[in-house]
């Protein structure tokens, strides 16, 4: 049974929810404002609405040490949002983090990379996703958010919708790009989704409503980028980053 601090909690949880929804921003950005709540809400017993500055010194403190940077920024702007939405309250501690600053590149695989990266990936979808993301030069959201009609075959060109900063955009469509990603709705043939869900096998396929999951996606990746050895000397930094090669409009084969 919950309790009323409970109770209350996931009143202003849901609450919370809404004014997200309502300032438009990102899927990913509210869903990182949400677990940043939810986190924060865990941490404190549930008893969020009156926290002092000590109290947030000794949660960020705690969560810098188990926790990447990353993480910790999207937990002080989703506390800050509910404070300021919410609650309708000041930020009660200003200044209270100030991240390192670091400008790090992403490591690049080369094409060559790429080939083997893509041979060693056993799961069709997987592989067709991530031939589109290098020869397109999409992040991962951008891909998995492709439909069907997003693909001009006659202009040559994808319309990338919902990209960075809420902007829309167009990129050249590579003849093998278009070619791969004709023969892979043949199999599933969702009629809005080019890369759909793999929940209920190749016959569930064709009628989801959402995307291949975002986790497995990436974890696949990892695996594969491990069992080629493409992953460099930075032992804390992520996979290398599949980015397009410096012409994409020209046509690069599997």
């Amino acid at each position: 049974m919950k309790t009323p601090t409970a109770d209350h909690f996931e009143r202003q949880y849901q609450t919370h929810l809404k004014h997200l929804k309502l300032k438009g921003l990102q899927p990913k950005t509210i869903e990182a404002y949400a677990r940043a709540i939810r986190r924060i809400g865990d941490y404190f017993d549930h008893q969020i609405d009156a926290l002092t500055a000590a109290q947030l010194t000794d949660y960020f403190t705690d969560l810098v040490a188990s926790h990447s940077w990353s993480s910790v920024k999207l937990d002080l702007y989703g506390l800050k949002f509910y404070y300021a939405h919410v609650l309708r309250q000041p930020w009660v501690a200003p200044g209270l983090i100030k991240p390192p600053r670091s400008q790090r590149l992403p490591d690049i695989v080369t094409v060559d990379e790429a080939r083997r990266l893509f041979a060693a990936t056993r799961v069709v979808s997987y592989r067709v996703f991530y031939f589109t993301l290098y020869s397109l030069g999409l992040r991962l959201g951008e891909g998995l958010r492709l439909q069907v009609g997003d693909i001009d075959a006659a202009r040559g060109r994808v319309h990338i919708r919902d990209a960075k900063g809420n902007r829309d955009r167009f990129v050249p469509l590579p003849q093998a790009t278009h070619q791969i990603l004709r023969r892979f709705w043949q199999v599933h043939r969702n009629p809005v989704l080019l890369f759909p869900n793999r929940h209920g096998g190749l016959k569930g396929a064709a009628s989801a409503t959402t995307p291949m999951d975002r986790g497995g996606v990436q974890t696949a990746l990892h695996q594969v980028v491990e069992s080629c050895s493409l992953k460099k000397d930075h032992a804390t930094q992520p996979a290398p980053q599949l980015c397009h090669p410096p012409d994409r409009g020209r046509s690069r084969s599997t």
